[in-house]
């Protein structure tokens, strides 16, 4: 059975959580006002169902948790159900821990491109419209009611593991993130806003 990379998983999990995060109307004009209201988010807590379709696989993997967000580059997936499991990033270092088994440490300058997930995140995280634009084209459409943001990454280390994010939503609200994987994988991440600060 083939077993995903959970350094890089994690990354694709983290970059999807910090996206959801309130989005103003759904337009190119509206990117820098969008980056403002990102650089306000101080902490954010959330829950999550995610779905991952692997193509040998009938059914897809279900699982279950929590996330949570602090300025500037604080971030934790804690996953309930099926397995626990704990993600810690905290600046480059990333933690990995598993009931039971022997907790991990990782440095992201070892992985060059879980690193630019990372600094996509970071960029984000900062209302850095620039530095998002270094890592992907960005596509708004849609109205306040209903938005539809598409991320397809620029660099090809990036393109190299997958191909678009599609986030969409109503409002302040994320209803569903769709990563699609260049090697033909594809989850679908639904997250429900616990709290926000600013």
């Amino acid at each position: 059975m083939k077993h995903p990379d959970p350094i890089r998983a994690t990354a694709i999990a983290w970059l999807l959580f910090v996206l959801a995060v309130p989005f103003a109307r759904a337009d190119e004009m509206q990117l820098p006002k969008l980056m403002h209201l990102l650089a306000q988010t101080k902490a954010a807590k959330a829950t999550f169902v995610e779905k991952t379709y692997i193509g040998i696989i009938d059914r897809p993997l279900v699982s279950k948790g929590d996330l949570s967000f602090v300025a500037p580059d604080s971030l934790e997936k804690r996953t309930l159900t099926p397995k626990p499991e704990l993600l810690v990033l905290r600046g480059d270092m990333l933690t990995i821990e598993r009931p039971g088994k022997r907790r991990m440490t990782v440095s992201l300058e070892e992985h060059p491109e879980i690193s630019a997930f990372i600094e996509s995140i970071r960029g984000t995280l900062a209302g850095d419209l620039s530095a998002l634009k270094t890592f992907y084209t960005l596509q708004l459409t849609g109205s306040m009611e209903k938005w539809l943001l598409v991320l397809t990454p620029k660099q090809q280390r990036l393109s190299r593991i997958f191909s678009r994010i599609r986030i969409s939503g109503s409002r302040a609200d994320v209803k569903t993130i769709e990563l699609d994987q260049r090697d033909g994988d594809h989850s679908v991440m639904t997250i429900t806003p616990v709290s926000h600060s600013r």
